[in-house]
């Protein structure tokens, strides 16, 4: 069957049309920003300049097309019009009349359509792998730091043992596909996500401890949330079917926890060291103080700026290893519709249809440079304080 087209201008129109709800989100959100920055800290902060705006906006734009994905893409990822099978930008298909506005891949599945909906998967995976890394790694960096000695010792051999393996050796090793059947993912997975747990515990106990009442609420509702969430991810045994993750994505999830977590810990380890040695610091300490409360109540909040930038370096460091991952064809399933994997099934197509490749590299590249940019206007406003 012979397909009809429309023109570039039609399928730049098309593309703009398609993002109206995350225009929408994006012009409110700015809006809001722009009028209140000045009640909003660090964040109204990176509005004084264009590299924060740029990021921020970047970065927005990602979040509101994964959001409203269901409405941005014309297509389900895994449809296929087998009319449409590499089809070049702007063909039209021929029973609903819709426009394939960056081509077909080689399965007949709408480009434009796979690439809004991979947002979904890196939007998720990236930012809450790296979350639970800094968990962990601000858990094990804060007494390392603080103590020093035996602990630090003990702490920072585990670390620089991590750090020395090769990362795509260990991410490799990691998320291939027969360590999927043993029980390691599960263990590695059931000993990271006690951490989060963990240090809401110890944050709340050390703050609240002279309020019992309130204590006792804190407390139990950590310990239930988290251990709704930790049964879900750890056990697929969520009584209320919300949390689940599959056991390819929890693969990628332990490995990126693993790997990042001693980067982290190294950066709390010395950022502890420098700020221990401060006077309000010491004034706690002649107050009487526990130890786990300065490192979480007098250490750690004077450490946020550096951490804050960390993070967002570590999730675009995230997504391109994701990206990696999933052109090698490891960890996520084949037909999923994260960019990795579509950079992957476009390659074999390069010397013939460029098209299919080209959208998920400009969607991961705006992403990680989105994140850099808001890491850099981040790192200005936090040297200004």
């Amino acid at each position: 069957m012979q397909l009809e087209y429309v023109g570039a201008f039609r399928i730049i129109l098309g593309v703009i049309a398609q993002f109206w709800p995350v225009w929408l989100a994006i012009a409110v959100i700015l809006g809001l920003s722009f009028a209140y920055k000045k009640r909003l800290g660090l964040y109204g902060q990176l509005f004084d300049n264009g590299v924060g705006i740029a990021g921020v906006s970047i970065c927005l734009f990602w979040l509101f097309t994964a959001i409203f994905a269901d409405t941005v893409a014309p297509f389900a990822p895994l449809d296929q019009l087998f009319v449409m099978k590499n089809a070049f930008p702007g063909a039209i298909e021929p029973e609903s009349g819709k426009i394939f506005l960056f081509g077909g891949d080689r399965l007949a599945r709408d480009v434009f359509s796979r690439m809004v909906y991979g947002s979904q998967i890196v939007l998720i995976i990236a930012p809450a792998a790296t979350l639970f890394a800094l968990m962990v790694g601000t858990t094990l960096g804060l007494p390392a730091g603080y103590y020093g000695g035996r602990v630090d010792t003990i702490l920072s051999f585990l670390a620089n043992l991590v750090l020395a393996f090769p990362v795509i050796l260990l991410f490799y090793l990691l998320v291939t596909p027969g360590i999927m059947d043993t029980p390691i993912p599960y263990a590695m997975a059931g000993v990271f996500f006690l951490f989060p747990i963990i240090f809401f515990c110890t944050l709340f106990y050390t703050r609240f401890k002279s309020r019992p009442q309130l204590l006792v609420v804190q407390l139990v509702l950590t310990v239930l949330i988290g251990g709704w969430v930790y049964l879900g991810l750890v056990f697929d045994a969520d009584p209320f079917g919300i949390i689940s993750i599959e056991p390819n994505e929890l693969n990628i999830f332990v490995a990126v926890v693993f790997a990042s977590s001693p980067g982290v810990f190294r950066i709390v380890r010395g950022l502890v060291m420098d700020i221990k040695t401060r006077d309000y610091v010491a004034a706690a300490q002649t107050r009487g103080e526990n130890p786990w409360y300065i490192m979480l109540w007098e250490v750690l909040p004077n450490a946020r700026g550096p951490l804050i930038v960390d993070i967002c370096l570590r999730i675009g460091y995230t997504t391109i290893l994701l990206g990696t991952l999933g052109y090698f064809g490891l960890g996520l399933a084949p037909e999923s519709p994260d960019w990795g994997t579509g950079i992957k099934e476009s390659s074999r197509l390069l010397r013939a249809f460029v098209h299919p490749a080209l959208p998920p590299v400009f969607a991961l590249m705006s992403f990680v440079l989105g994140l850099n940019l808001l890491a850099d206007a981040l790192r200005e406003e936090s040297l200004k304080d």
